[in-house]
C-alpha cells in the first residue's frame, strides 16, 4: 500500500489537505501526485466549500522539492523535462483555479515548491516563525513551480525579481508587508485561524464565492474593459441561483439566510 503523504480531512464544510511527508514536508513526485487526487475529489464533493491547505508538525509548511529526485530529472531530455514540468504545474493550477475557495495555513518554512505552493491559494495565513523563500538561484536554477508568474502577480515585479534573484528568505512579518501574505498569528495559530475563516466564508452562497473567485483570476488576464463585461457575464448567472432568492427574501424578512450553494 501507498504511504500516504497528503490526508485529506472534512469539518463539516471544510477540506483539510494536510502535507505530512516528514520531517520537512518537501515535494516529492508522490506528494504531487496525492495532492492532485486531494484537489479532484474536493472539487467533486458538493459539501466542501472551502479547502484548507498546511503542512504536519511545527517546522515546515513545505521545504520545496525533493532535491533527492534531481538526479533523475537531470537524465532527462529538454523536451522530457519540460512535460515533467508541465505535469508538475497541472497539479498547482488544479489547486489555483479549485471551484472553491483556499486558505493555506503556513505553520513553518515555505521555501521553493513550498511557496509556490502557498502562492496557489486564495489566501495566506502565516504563524509568526514562518520564513518565506524562492532558493533556487542557489542551486543555479529558478523557480519552475509557477514562481515566476505567480510572485510578481502578488508583490509586484521588482520586489519578486528580488526575492528570485537573491534567493533569501524574508519573515512572515515582511511576506505580510509585501502582500505575499493576508495575516500573521501566533505559533500554532495558523490553522485554527484558517478554520475560523473558512467557518466564516462556508456559511456564504458557493456560486456567489465562484463568480467572484472567476471574476478576479480571470480579470487579472483583461483589460478593465473585457474585465468588467466578464464580471457582468457571471452577475447575470448568479442571479439564476436559488440562493440569491433566498439571500433577497432572508433580507426582506431580517433572518439569516440558509444558503444551499445552489
Amino acid at each position: 500500500m501507498t504511504e500516504r503523504l497528503v490526508k485529506l480531512s472534512k469539518e463539516d464544510s471544510i477540506a483539510i489537505i494536510a502535507i505530512e511527508n516528514g520531517p520537512m514536508n518537501v515535494l516529492s513526485q508522490e506528494v504531487f501526485r496525492q495532492l492532485d487526487e486531494a484537489c479532484e475529489a474536493i472539487a467533486a464533493d458538493p459539501e466542501v466549500v472551502v479547502a484548507i491547505v498546511t503542512g504536519a508538525g511545527e517546522r515546515a509548511f513545505m521545504a520545496g522539492a525533493d532535491i533527492k529526485e534531481f538526479p533523475e530529472s537531470m537524465k532527462l531530455t529538454p523536451e522530457q523535462m519540460e512535460q515533467h514540468t508541465l505535469a508538475g504545474h497541472a497539479t498547482l493550477n488544479k489547486l489555483d483555479f479549485l471551484n472553491k475557495p483556499t486558505i493555506a495555513a503556513v505553520n513553518g518554512l515555505a521555501f521553493g515548491g513550498g511557496c509556490e505552493l502557498a502562492m496557489t491559494c486564495d489566501i495566506r495565513i502565516a504563524e509568526e516563525q514562518a520564513l518565506f523563500a524562492l532558493p533556487e538561484i542557489k542551486l543555479g536554477l529558478f523557480p519552475g513551480g509557477g514562481g515566476t508568474q505567480r510572485l510578481p502577480r502578488l508583490v509586484g515585479e521588482a520586489k519578486a525579481k528580488e526575492l528570485m534573484f537573491t534567493g533569501d528568505p524574508i519573515s512572515a512579518q515582511e511576506a505580510k508587508a509585501i502582500g505575499l501574505v493576508n495575516q500573521v498569528v501566533g505559533k500554532g495559530e495558523a490553522l485554527k485561524t484558517a478554520k475560523i475563516m473558512a467557518q466564516t466564508i462556508s456559511q456564504r452562497s458557493l456560486p456567489a464565492l465562484q463568480c467572484i473567485k472567476q471574476a478576479v483570476d480571470q480579470g487579472s488576464d483583461l483589460s478593465l474593459e473585457d474585465g468588467v463585461k466578464n464580471e457582468a457575464r457571471l452577475f447575470a448567472k448568479v442571479f439564476q441561483t436559488e440562493d440569491i432568492r433566498e439571500g433577497v427574501a432572508a433580507f426582506i424578512e431580517k433572518r439569516t439566510p440558509k444558503f444551499k450553494h445552489r
